[in-house]
């Protein structure tokens, strides 16, 4: 996740960089898919996810020992998820557990069944966030979401929330089919006291790799950044309240500094550079985990073609800490990058991006990512092919079988 309300109050207010440890053993944030069940059919779903009872997830008794392993190992934070959790059967006594267990807990919802007794319960738990999908007003929703009604009863649950008290976050996915919303959605935050805005960027994973080629063109995606970045920094110059975020992109790092480079002095420049440096960009199999609703760990939530173990049968605080080759090239800096990534001269701030889309379009994970929206001359490489995105055609590449 690319913080960027937090970089731009760097720039109003200025503080020193954190290096992290390389002798010290990160503790990732871990993203739990507890059950792929779901009410809606997103066509960018990277669980493809379906309202029908799915064999093999993990049963309540497995989930709880899971829980008290990632208690025990420390985890700073469980973002709760699905499919849709409140189908989870055990989503609130385990989220009741969560809570003594971890620093930060929060909820990932499609928000629609979030209303009188359920928004009580998630309300009474105390959550630190709730994070809520709307990709688009009204229709637009509806349609890429799959469902009639859906964009109502999500801000139903928004709005049940809030009302309790509960800090809420909304999550836009940019598409070609939804870009044209984005001031809407930044509107209706501000409407609703939304606390937090989280743009994401498409990944080619589940029915998001199947629908790759809608995917936001790079200017649309630049458009987007501009329109965010100005918006931020009025946040940050003007104690505004809303957070705003972006996730699966990390070459919006390279973007800030851009703008930055054009508005703020070179002392600035440097400053920002060195918390991005230190931040590190793409953080999977590093500063974030998955686990999957069969009990699988991934290095996050979109690789699921490449298992690095099942808590079913071994601890997750072993996997994470064992001896996994992925995970270990995954944390390596600078990590084995090809093509225009392996060239670029912010890969330091961005890490090569999400590596999941130049597998799925390559059978490489290494190679360079199709959604880095910068230039060559922004990224100081020489002019060369791109790689394209191109249209599914069939089943997508299977990385436990082609890494090593």
């Amino acid at each position: 996740m690319f913080r960027l309300t937090e970089y731009m109050q760097q720039l109003a207010n200025p503080t020193p960089v954190r290096l992290r440890n390389p002798d010290r053993a990160v503790k990732p944030v871990v993203i739990w898919n507890l059950t792929r069940r779901c009410n809606l059919k997103c066509r960018h779903c990277y669980t493809v996810s379906a309202d029908v009872d799915f064999p093999g997830e993990l049963s309540q008794e497995q989930a709880f020992d899971t829980l008290e392993d990632l208690g025990r190992f420390r985890v700073p934070a469980i973002i709760l998820s699905g499919g849709e959790p409140l189908d989870s059967p055990y989503l609130f006594p385990l989220a009741e557990r969560a809570r003594k267990l971890t620093r930060v807990l929060a909820l990932s919802t499609n928000g629609t069944r979030i209303h009188g007794e359920t928004a009580d319960r998630v309300a009474d738990i105390g959550f630190n966030y709730v994070g809520i999908s709307i990709d688009g007003i009204g229709e637009t929703n509806d349609w890429f979401r799959g469902v009639d009604g859906a964009f109502d009863d999500a801000l139903r649950g928004v709005r049940a929330l809030k009302k309790r008290g509960v800090k809420v976050g909304l999550r836009f996915c940019l598409t070609e089919g939804t870009h044209h919303h984005l001031p809407d959605l930044l509107k209706l935050c501000d409407d609703e006291g939304v606390d937090k805005f989280y743009l994401s960027h498409l990944v080619y994973s589940g029915r998001g790799d199947k629908n790759r080629g809608e995917d936001a063109h790079h200017q649309r995606t630049r458009n987007a950044l501009d329109l965010l970045l100005d918006r931020a920094w009025l946040a940050a110059a003007d104690d505004m309240p809303l957070d705003i975020v972006t996730g699966n992109n990390d070459a919006d790092a390279g973007y800030l500094l851009r703008w930055v480079r054009r508005n703020f002095d070179d002392d600035k420049v440097a400053h920002l550079r060195e918390h991005l440096a230190a931040w590190g960009g793409n953080s999977s199999g590093l500063g974030v985990a998955n686990i999957d609703f069969l009990g699988r760990v991934h290095p996050d939530t979109y690789w699921s073609d490449y298992t690095v173990g099942n808590v079913k049968t071994t601890p997750f605080s072993d996997l994470w800490t064992g001896n996994d080759p992925m995970l270990a090239t995954l944390r390596t800096r600078p990590r084995p990058l090809k093509g225009r990534c392996g060239e670029c001269r912010l890969k330091d701030v961005c890490g090569g991006n999400t590596r999941i889309r130049a597998l799925q379009l390559t059978g490489d994970p290494w190679a360079e990512d199709p959604a880095c929206y910068l230039t060559n001359s922004e990224i100081g490489v020489a002019q060369s092919e791109r790689l394209q995105v191109t249209p599914f055609r069939g089943k997508s590449h299977d990385p436990q079988h082609q890494f090593f």
